[in-house]
């Protein structure tokens, strides 16, 4: 009988190993390798105790092996513990990305850009993923442990988790805390009584460690962006290739027939519903093989952790190949349908009149436009549109309808093609300003027209719920001659939409035009954001590897009124030391800057970014940010 060796200490070679498997950033302290590559640990024997021949060492290897903590035992006692992640460095593993470029920024960059804002003018949000930052692996694998299917058998659910997707769809569940002890809890209307309001967060840290250190209690609040940007950093951590994406004018199907009913009053005014066209919407793509599926629809999966619509009774969605949806091919897993809609929807738009009745408007309505994700390697925009449908009425598109067994859009949306009608905006519509709006009518057919325009706009919420009036106006007579074309101003004042308007800085313009000889009805909306003021970011002095380094940070308030109670906060991965700098100053009058100098101390090389957030009773939640290049 073989004699077990007897083992006086060991040397797990923690440096060696996390730097080879590129986890050196969770730290050196303990061992965090990657699966399908080797590792090496340094056992040193009592004197005398071995014996060639005799003496024996058994271990055992599997393959595609799940992710998480491992206890490897050795001799009688020796009991040495480590984590293993995902390897998408190594070809064997399900998550294999060949690209070094895109491994940097979809695994280990720490830090990025969200897409907000609008269709026409979208806006990039920094992001302190913060993936690697003290205590985060630890809360990430507690998610894991806290999925109900691992409460209900836990021996099962961890011999999942050898498989990205279904690890991803557990994260879908557990990133929001609806149907269990998931991270978020959501809000999107009224106000943030007991928590911080989403657009307060500038990373995922403080979330996390918020909710892995007390008692995985569901932190408040979030919304979208948050709940993907959550999402995108646990996946980074676990080792799978992930990045964020907005899908703008993103459409809401609740009753599955991928149509989106809008409804008007005969004044023009939009009635609220329960599908709507969110202004955007943000989910994440892990990147993995599909061997359930053909290999054509490997590479990249969409799946979103915001609570919508349930799926097999929990609110999660996905995860489902991006090419999926872009070929119309409904019947894959994870809903396909779902997500679908959200950039293919049709809209029908009908106005509900005083008797009862309804009548069809004609409306330009689109869905799923300027489909976005953060660069590799810079912070310039990604349009991916294409990844997720073929161009608005080619052939392709086309059949991918059919496939989808989706009622023709050309035919649905019949155009008025006598008269047109559009809105137009400036280039200057900034918070604390007026400005003016323009609807333009122009006669195609070569008869005199004479319409009725109601053209008016409402605060908005980027989820499409709608607030207060910003400005109305309603012309009884505009009269067109043949091919003539007539522009109509509405001019929008701060002392009535600054008190209207949510943290989105987001306002709906609508214009309901009438041709009286016809009876048709045209309808055109657009949604606009309201620029915010610059934060400015001086780097004072070079910046180096743990040496203090000086920033000036400046805003100078927009606003015709006072600010108070006025906050800088400052958050950057391995430069604020994993927290959060607040700065606080008195109140600043219209047109001053608001200034302030922060220290930290950089303890990587390399670029980093970082992300400043101003808040003050009128100016909430205006976001910068400052990449940082530390030397060594």
């Amino acid at each position: 009988m073989a004699q077990a060796l007897d083992i006086d200490h060991w040397n797990l070679e923690c440096e060696f190993n996390n730097t080879d498997h590129r986890t050196d950033l969770n730290g050196i302290d303990r061992l965090i390798v990657r699966r399908g590559q080797p590792f090496s640990v340094s056992l040193y024997l009592r004197s005398g105790s071995y014996q060639p021949g005799v003496s024996s060492l058994d271990c055992v290897a599997e393959t595609d092996a799940p992710i998480g903590r491992y206890t490897l035992t050795l001799g009688h006692s020796a009991r040495i513990e480590f984590i293993l992640l995902f390897n998408p460095w190594c070809p064997g593993d399900a998550v294999y990305m060949d690209n070094e470029e895109k491994l940097a920024e979809y695994v280990l960059a720490q830090d990025g850009i969200i897409f907000r804002g609008a269709y026409k003018y979208p806006i990039p949000t920094p992001w302190n993923f913060g993936q690697f930052e003290s205590g985060i692996l630890d809360a990430c694998l507690r998610i894991l442990d806290m999925n109900p299917k691992y409460l209900k058998n836990p021996g099962k659910d961890c011999s999942g988790r050898r498989n990205p997707i279904y690890v991803s769809r557990v994260l879908s569940a557990m990133v929001n805390c609806n149907d269990d002890k998931g991270v978020l809890l959501g809000k999107w209307t009224g106000d943030y009584e007991g928590g911080v309001s989403p657009m307060l967060w500038r990373g995922s840290v403080e979330i996390l460690r918020n909710w892995h250190t007390q008692a995985c209690q569901p932190v408040r609040y979030g919304q979208c962006w948050v709940f993907a940007a959550v999402a995108c950093s646990v996946s980074r951590a676990l080792g799978i290739p992930c990045r964020v994406v907005t899908n703008y004018l993103s459409a809401h199907d609740t009753n599955s027939n991928l149509v989106i009913e809008r409804y008007v009053k005969e004044n023009g005014e939009p009635i609220q519903s329960k599908e709507m066209i969110w202004n955007y919407h943000c989910w994440v793509e892990n990147w993995m093989t599909r061997p359930d599926l053909k290999s054509d629809f490997n590479g990249w999966q969409a799946y979103d952790p915001t609570p919508q619509e349930k799926s097999e009774g929990v609110y999660c969605c996905g995860p489902i190949p991006v090419r999926a949806i872009k070929e119309g091919e409904l019947t894959l897993k994870y809903d396909a349908p779902f997500v679908f809609a959200e950039v293919n929807a049709d809209v029908i738009t009908f106005m509900k009149k005083k008797d009862g009745s309804t009548s069809k408007v004609s409306s330009d309505a689109l869905v799923g436009q300027k489909i976005s994700t953060k660069s590799v390697g810079s912070d310039a925009r990604e349009d991916i549109t294409h990844l997720y449908k073929y161009p608005e009425g080619s052939a392709e598109e086309r059949e991918a309808f059919k496939k989808a067994d989706h009622q023709n859009k050309l035919l649905q949306q019949q155009q008025n093609q006598g008269l047109h009608l559009n809105i137009k905006v400036t280039s200057d519509m900034r918070k604390g300003c007026d400005f003016d709006v323009f609807a333009v009518v122009t006669n195609n057919t070569q008869s005199e027209k004479k319409c009725r325009l109601l053209f008016g706009s409402c605060a908005l919420s980027y989820n499409g719920f709608m607030g207060g009036n910003c400005g109305f106006k309603d012309l009884l007579n505009v009269e067109l001659s043949p091919g003539g074309e007539r522009k109509v101003p509405l001019r929008l004042n701060y002392s009535k939409y600054g008190g209207q308007i949510t943290e989105d800085n987001l306002i709906r313009l609508a214009a309901l035009l009438l041709d009286y000889t016809t009876g048709d009805t045209t309808l055109a909306v657009r949604n606009v954001v309201l620029d915010n003021p610059e934060i400015k970011v001086r780097i004072l002095g070079e910046p180096k590897k743990n040496r203090k380094l000086a920033a000036e940070i400046t805003l100078q308030n927009p606003l015709p009124e006072m600010l108070e109670n006025c906050c800088f906060s400052i958050e950057g991965a391995n430069l604020t030391g994993g927290g959060i700098i607040t700065e606080r100053l008195g109140p600043v009058g219209p047109g001053e800057d608001a200034k302030v100098k922060v220290y930290f101390t950089p303890t990587h090389s390399g670029l980093r970014k970082l992300v400043v957030d101003f808040d003050s009773n009128k100016l909430c939640h205006v976001k910068g940010y400052r990449n940082v290049i530390i030397g060594k």
